[in-house]
């Protein structure tokens, strides 16, 4: 498929989610890989899921930040709203966790760190992603951390959208925070929550509240505390713990303060072969990030 005769499409798509599927593709113009997203294909119009992707191109394009994926434009084929976005290598923190079962406890504090960042820029624009989850994490192969979808994003403006259908809660059961669940109302410590737990599954290789119908698993996120992941630091138990609190107002106060307390243990990361770029490979991001962390130190 070629949408305007510019962007050559890939004939399956890389993946699927609420609003759509994203294809990979080529950019004829600029010579270059993209990846397209369309809007899901309905059999009539839809005006809420129109408005909701049309907000996560608009989230996209304000949101600089190198740990989220540029976009790159933005149209309709045949009467169909696309994205086309910067084409991202690496695996999901889904298929690394199923690949490599539980992390080691450095890898799991430096990609919850670089989500943390990225949420970070994110939430100084008042965007509230409201759907982090492992699937929604990238592992580059030189390490880096890219956060996606954006889909269920919400911008706190006094003319915001509440984007919710009558019986319907817009997120993912297990790793929605309870008060999302309860009164439908997200903010930054909701986020906090949902990396909570993806941290949680990253340390133990499953996913901390599960069940047969959602409605189980909403049960379970409002009213069960979440066990003590064995082996692990004591610190960082009691700050998974802080993560996991019912009441917002009992964690950690912003991402910021997250980061920071994430960095102690994001130290003498062991490699994970199959994943990652050798070191021995020259690779200009890491080589970037490390003066740049030194600018300032």
């Amino acid at each position: 498929m070629v949408i305007g005769d510019r962007y050559i499409l890939d004939d399956l798509p890389l993946g699927q989610g609420g609003m759509g599927a994203v294809y990979a593709g080529h950019d004829k113009h600029l010579d270059r890989r993209v990846a397209v997203k369309f809007l899901r294909l309905l059999p009539g119009p839809d005006a809420e899921l129109e408005r909701r992707f049309l907000r996560e191109a608009r989230i996209l394009a304000r949101l600089e930040h190198p740990g989220a994926p540029v976009l790159y434009d933005f149209g309709a084929f045949e009467q169909r709203l696309f994205q086309v976005m910067q084409f991202i290598e690496g695996v999901t923190v889904a298929d690394l966790v199923s690949e490599h079962g539980p992390l080691p406890v450095p890898w799991a504090a430096a990609i919850a760190a670089q989500a943390c960042a990225v949420l970070s820029a994110a939430h100084a624009l008042s965007i509230y992603h409201r759907d982090l989850k492992p699937t929604n994490l990238m592992l580059c192969p030189d390490g880096s951390v890219k956060v996606l979808d954006f889909g269920l994003a919400m911008l706190r403006e006094t003319d915001s959208t509440s984007f919710t259908r009558v019986g319907q809660i817009l997120g993912t059961p297990s790793y929605m925070a309870p008060e999302q669940i309860q009164r439908g109302l997200a903010g930054p410590r909701s986020d906090l929550y949902a990396l909570g737990c993806v941290i949680h599954e990253m340390l133990t290789g499953r996913q901390l509240f599960t069940g047969p119908t959602e409605y189980a698993v909403f049960e379970r996120q409002v009213k069960e505390r979440p066990p003590p992941v064995p082996g692990i630091p004591a610190e960082l138990d009691r700050l998974l713990a802080e993560l996991l609190e019912k009441d917002p107002d009992r964690r950690p106060a912003d991402v910021d303060v997250l980061y920071d307390r994430l960095q102690a243990f994001a130290v003498d990361l062991p490699m994970l072969p199959g994943f990652l770029t050798p070191p021995s490979v020259s690779s200009p991001g890491r080589m970037y990030a490390r003066v740049v962390g030194r600018v300032l130190a």
